[in-house]
């Protein structure tokens, strides 16, 4: 993987992994971890070898973290514009990489998003205390009305297509978080078996069910 640098800050980097032979598109993986800086890059990377064997040019955006959601959002934004181009880009986001990829595809640059056990909905995140009050932290105060251009379910329609993968036993982001974006708009649910990492582990089910919507494109 090619290490590129969007900007001057340390986390502003992505790693770049082409695929040999016939390219199918772009995948951009934006990990989850709260929007926590304890979380990084890392949580990705397991995933990139059975992209790269699918003819999936790979893209795993880094991003600053714990200094406020302007800089979060804006380092994503500005990682998306420097991805490589192409008819197929691909926004893969788990947890909190979920809520910044489904963000981002609202602002152009993305054609198709999964959300792996995306925090699609901030107010509720907030109110069932996810992440140990990571939406206050992230946001800097409670969610309300104000943040409605940042909070995913409070941006529909974003006109890409999302598929929200999501494990029925994941106790970190219930389903629910899924099931009620996908019943506030245009997205597919798509229920698998696992907690809320079997999403991002390469040998599971629940990894093949992302694999599969990426055949589908």
């Amino acid at each position: 993987m090619r290490r590129i640098h969007y900007g001057d800050h340390p986390s502003q980097f992505g790693l770049l992994a082409r695929a040999p032979g016939e390219v199918r598109g772009v995948v951009v993986l934006v990990h989850g971890g709260f929007w926590k800086p304890e979380y990084g890059v890392e949580y990705a990377l397991p995933l990139v070898d059975s992209l790269v064997e699918r003819g999936w040019t790979t893209w795993v955006v880094e991003y600053r973290r714990g200094s406020g959601a302007a800089d979060t959002l804006a380092d994503v934004r500005a990682a998306i514009d420097a991805a490589p181009g192409g008819p197929l880009v691909v926004g893969i986001g788990h947890s909190a990489g979920g809520h910044l990829a489904t963000w981002a595809a609202a602002g152009g640059g993305l054609t198709h998003v999964v959300s792996q056990a995306g925090v699609l909905d901030l107010r509720t995140a907030h109110a069932a205390g996810l992440g140990g009050g990571a939406v206050e932290r992230f946001l800097g105060h409670p969610p309300g009305d104000a943040d409605d251009a940042v909070d995913p379910i409070r941006m529909l329609p974003i006109g890409v297509p999302v598929w929200c993968v999501h494990g029925r036993d994941d106790d970190i982001v219930p389903i629910g978080q899924s099931q009620a974006y996908v019943a506030a708009g245009d997205a597919t649910l798509v229920e698998v078996a696992g907690d809320h990492f079997a999403v991002v582990d390469p040998d599971s089910e629940a990894w093949a069910a992302t694999l599969a919507i990426l055949d589908s494109l």
